[in-house]
């Protein structure tokens, strides 16, 4: 049990230290609570609901994953190096797919009331 508190506190830790030192978590996670809220209200079926949180869900997860991608490479040399570029610049491809896909879908959900 004391495992699972303290691995309780580390994803705390976690989640305070992407919240204070990034900007990108810090917009994708009001971006996702907003969309959360709205959804609560929208009358999508409930496939359709789950699907959306899941999306929600997976964009904060790459967010924190670019994150930490990013914390490494900037603590392990500050100097511009190709290799460091590629793993942010990854990083931030894969972020831009999830938003990427949570937009496309929120869009097909709001098209498919209109019909």
């Amino acid at each position: 049990m004391s495992r699972i508190i303290k691995a309780a506190g580390y994803s705390l830790d976690g989640f305070r230290a992407a919240y204070q030192f990034e900007a990108a978590f810090r917009q994708v996670l009001w971006l996702n609570l907003i969309l959360l809220l709205t959804l609560i209200f929208m009358p999508f079926a409930i496939s359709i609901k789950m699907l959306l949180i899941i999306t929600s869900f997976l964009s904060l997860i790459v967010e924190l994953l670019n994150t930490g991608i990013e914390a490494c490479v900037d603590h392990t040399s500050m100097t511009k190096h190709p290799l460091a570029k590629i793993a942010k610049d990854v990083g931030s491809a894969a972020q831009f797919l999830s938003l990427l896909l949570l937009f496309s879908l929120w869009t097909m959900a709001l098209s498919s009331l209109l019909r």
